[in-house]
């Protein structure tokens, strides 16, 4: 962080992005469970210099989709105490996404104002449906980030998914907006360079941190052990496409090391250029200032 920003202290680096006056979203992606999650070490570690840096605990939000999956994954009251733990898709004390009038309760945590519309569909069954909660053609935004917000500090894992990877953009994509399948199974580059350019994300996005201490290389983005590598780095920046550059440097090195893949893909690329398109970062890696730091 003092490297990053050119000041003498944290507290002054963590005030160069955010205020006492802010409230702070971390999101954080739990979807793999606890053997391959956002580390709670590092989210203990930017609350504590967040709060040391004159942010309220009570204006911290730790964030993402689905608020049981954060529980899951050891994001709880009692693992992190004094912050609010959330997600737009909820489920209650006796296992329900329906309140008492059969309602889901991710209806009212999302904001139909704020859409990403998409010329595709899908169906879901009776048991995923409250995971996406609408059908159709729209996906809505989480009002964690179209109402409650100022900033967001972005706490993706370094891995795989297929020959690409999931860090900034898919964490910020995926993780903001409902009716998601969909995507995934038609445009996923397009929703991850397209979603981050909503001014919801675009403007509040502040921070990314990849959290590469243990992350990836195949079998991604869900938990499959026998992938899992100790890459012993951790990725900071203010340019989400950036960030995701270096990162995928180094899972398409490890790849090709392991004979996972015996070039690199036509796919692995196309989000990052897109988004540089777009205008949200750099995807061109020699225009990238990487500056590496050894630690220990």
């Amino acid at each position: 962080m003092l490297e990053l920003t050119g000041t003498a202290s944290l507290a002054a680096a963590w005030r160069q992005f955010v205020s006492p006056e802010d409230v702070v979203a971390l999101k954080v992606n739990p979807v793999a469970g606890k053997l391959l999650s956002t580390s709670l070490e590092i989210v203990r570690s930017v609350i504590a210099q967040l709060t040391d840096a004159g942010i309220p605990a009570k204006n911290i939000i730790i964030w993402d989709r689905r608020e049981f999956q954060l529980h899951e994954a050891g994001f709880t009251a009692a693992n992190i105490p004094g912050v609010e733990i959330t997600g737009q898709e909820y489920k209650d004390v006796n296992g329900s996404f329906y309140d008492a009038n059969g309602r889901l309760y991710g209806e009212a945590r999302i904001d139909r104002k704020w859409y990403y519309w998409a010329d595709c569909e899908m169906k879901y069954d009776k048991e995923t449906l409250p995971y996406m909660i609408n059908e159709g053609k729209y996906s809505y935004f989480s009002k964690i980030v179209t109402q409650r917000v100022t900033k967001i500090i972005n706490i993706p894992i370094l891995k795989n998914a297929g020959p690409t990877v999931t860090l900034c953009l898919k964490n910020l994509a995926y993780g903001a907006i409902t009716n998601t399948a969909r995507l995934h199974k038609q445009l996923w580059s397009e929703t991850c360079a397209q979603v981050p350019c909503f001014a919801p994300l675009r403007d509040k996005v502040v921070l990314n941190i990849v959290d590469g201490i243990r992350g990836c290389y195949n079998g991604g983005p869900g938990a499959n052990p026998q992938y899992f590598t100790d890459y012993k780095t951790i990725l900071i920046g203010t340019d989400p496409v950036a960030v995701d550059r270096i990162g995928y440097e180094i899972v398409l090195k490890k790849r090709l090391r392991e004979k996972i893949q015996k070039s690199e893909s036509t796919r692995g690329r196309v989000f990052m250029n897109m988004a540089q398109e777009y205008g949200l970062g750099v995807a061109d890696v020699e225009k990238i200032t990487h500056q590496k730091i050894q630690l220990g």
